[in-house]
């Protein structure tokens, strides 16, 4: 199981000072959308090169044009990018397509999908590499959280690894574990905390112990 840093609310300089702090204890760092429009795709490649050894995921959030986003992100240096999952079919086999020609990798973000499990099977046979189950902010501000979800992927996804994000916090956390998930994705439960090192290193723990 791994573990994903969301960075959402930052600009370039301080969401590498963030990642300095917890990279001992995350695999993915992930530039937020709100990050990637404030400061274009040269976010992801100054994290790139800043922590060499970190997976970066660009969250595109991409909804048409697959294959000519995936590769912009590519030449930023992003690993991952993500799609959403209501796209049409074309934009997600454009992204895939592309991807591989990349060496790069793609997530669907399944965030207001209406047939989950219907839909997450279309994807899986797609070719995607990872399914995200994901809980917005305005959804979370509402209530609602991802797990139900997550269990719903999993009885259907056999390809594609599976990640779970919104608003997972250290005391939600052992609940997600369980639900195992093979990603997941912290954004405001690390960024929001005092001290940011020691929940990472608490988060890390709990996560090794999935498998």
């Amino acid at each position: 199981m791994e573990l994903q840093l969301a960075l959402d609310l930052v600009n370039i300089p301080e969401a590498i000072e963030v990642v300095k702090e917890v990279e001992a204890y995350i695999d993915i760092v992930e530039i937020g959308t709100p990050v990637v429009i404030n400061e274009g795709l040269r976010a992801v490649k100054e994290m790139k090169e800043a922590f060499p050894n970190l997976k970066v995921l660009a969250d595109l959030k991409i909804m048409d044009a697959g294959g000519y986003e995936v590769m912009k992100a590519s030449e930023a240096g992003a690993d991952i990018i993500t799609v959403l999952g209501v796209s049409d079919d074309s934009t997600i086999r454009g992204a895939v397509e592309e991807a591989r020609k990349q060496g790069r990798k793609i997530m669907v973000d399944m965030i207001n999908v209406k047939h989950m499990e219907e839909r997450a099977q279309e994807i899986d046979a797609m070719g995607v590499d990872y399914i995200c189950v994901h809980s917005g902010y305005d959804h979370q501000a509402a209530g609602k959280n991802s797990f139900e979800e997550l269990t719903a992927i999993k009885r259907v996804v056999k390809h594609a690894k599976t990640a779970i994000a919104g608003g997972i916090k250290l005391e939600t956390l052992p609940e997600v574990v369980k639900a195992n998930p093979d990603l997941v994705i912290v954004g405001g439960g690390i960024t929001g905390q005092p001290d940011k090192k020691s929940v990472a290193s608490e988060m890390r723990e709990l996560v090794a112990q999935g498998h």
